[in-house]
């Protein structure tokens, strides 16, 4: 976990809700959704659009890595513009964007020069070798002085031969996602191969498969074995769906305050992982349902905790893991050993912070357990994570006190996300 900065940065102080929240949330696009969307965009036959993308700093990041190695995004409209070029060198500022520093160089392996990767001090410590060897396997020259972690360096040819990888992605879904992406394009498409522990965030695989199909590329699937043959990806205009991990906050306020949220524009069919909080929060307690008008969560008589294995959906567990620390009755949150490797340590970091703010919470290999406790204020630090900044002000719209140290973080998936916040909490 990132150790916590010597001086203390400004504190937001997280509202109280001080009755039923009732309200409508319109939620911006999902920030994965986006970056598929981009990548495959870049690597398409013809120009495409991403109507309804997210503006945030990882796509953003996205836009301005792919535009280096040649492709002009327009982003000036709420819709996008992409029109693909040939693949050249230069520098990628990768952030502390998971999707660019694993997505893009895949790509750059198609590019013609040398194609530099870094991005923010704690991005380097983020595992990037699963990616790095396999590439190496399918024929890519990389530089990385055998750190396994950014900076390094992707010397393309202008082409990969690709063929058959074996890798570990037991670590993070990203790293079959990032070789399927770009695997239709090499001369003889890629064969993915996971051998190791299950591989985490499933859902985000199936995500990568459904954009693929969308641009017409087809993937054999068989047990963690994953093939895709040497395709034109066809340009295609795609329109993001609302980014539903990003509904966590909004949703458990109903359950905080006693009130009611509507999230609009909920799909009745989706591969995001933020859809699991329909069953997560009807089993603590609250009534769930969805129509037309979107998904609507009501209080309960209590927050009541529970036994979750959050394996397939660690993105969610922040949020999760703060309603846990509320609840009325014990909590288990397992299979998210995995979210150690995030923008932080997020179990160290959770188990710290609610800690802190008087949480009864233990820390496991593999996840939290919770005993009912009264919780009080104060200083909770983020460590540059959007989750956990959701984690902070879900405590925080029901404890008086609750401080949030970069709040401002929340802009990797929400723009703006504060003033919504301000906005519903009374």
């Amino acid at each position: 976990m990132e150790t916590r900065p010597s001086s203390e940065p400004a504190l937001w102080p997280a509202p109280v809700a001080r009755g039923p929240t009732d309200a409508r949330v319109e939620l911006p696009g999902s920030k994965s959704l986006t970056n598929r969307a981009l990548v495959l965009a870049a690597l398409a036959n013809a120009p495409s659009v991403v109507r309804r993308a997210l503006r945030s700093r990882d796509t953003e990041l996205m836009a301005a890595a792919l535009s280096t190695l040649g492709s002009t995004v327009v982003t000036s409209e709420d819709d996008w513009l992409v029109f693909p070029g040939p693949l050249r060198g230069g520098v990628i500022d990768c952030g502390l964007a998971g999707t660019v520093m694993r997505f893009v160089p895949p790509v750059a392996a198609l590019a013609r020069g040398m194609v530099h990767f870094d991005g923010d001090p704690h991005a380097r410590t983020r595992p990037m070798s699963a990616v790095l060897d396999a590439l190496r396997d399918l024929g890519a020259v990389i530089e990385d002085e055998e750190r396994g972690t950014l900076p390094f360096t992707v010397s393309g040819r202008g082409r990969l031969h690709g063929g058959e990888v074996t890798i570990d992605a037991s670590a993070s879904s990203q790293f079959v996602s990032a070789l399927l992406l770009a695997g239709a394009s090499y001369t003889n498409g890629v064969v993915v191969r996971h051998v190791g522990p299950p591989v985490p965030s499933l859902p985000h695989i199936e995500m990568t498969l459904a954009c693929l199909r969308e641009h017409g590329v087809e993937v054999a699937v068989d047990g963690d074995t994953w093939t895709v043959p040497q395709t034109r990806i066809q340009a295609t205009d795609v329109t993001i769906e609302p980014d539903l991990s990003s509904a966590a906050p909004f949703l458990m306020l109903a359950m905080t305050s006693g009130g009611r949220i509507t999230v609009s524009g909920w799909p009745r069919s989706t591969t995001q992982a933020g859809d699991a909080l329909r069953n997560l929060l009807g089993r603590m307690g609250a009534e769930v349902s969805l129509d037309e008008s979107g998904l609507t969560v009501s209080a309960g008589e209590s927050i009541l905790g529970i036994d979750a294995d959050l394996h397939d959906v660690g993105e969610l567990a922040p949020a999760v893991a703060a309603l846990c620390a509320l609840a009325v009755t014990p909590s288990r949150l397992r299979g998210i050993a995995h979210i150690r490797g995030h923008e932080t340590d997020r179990l160290t970091a959770l188990a710290t912070e609610l800690g802190s703010l008087g949480a009864s919470v233990t820390e496991q290999h593999d996840g939290l357990s919770f005993e009912p406790a009264t919780l009080r204020g104060g200083a909770f630090h983020t460590y540059d994570d959007h989750r956990m900044a959701h984690a902070a002000v879900v405590v925080g719209s029901a404890v008086e006190g609750v401080l949030v140290e970069n709040v401002a973080t929340t802009a990797k998936t929400f723009p703006g996300f504060a003033e919504v916040w301000e906005g519903l909490v009374r």
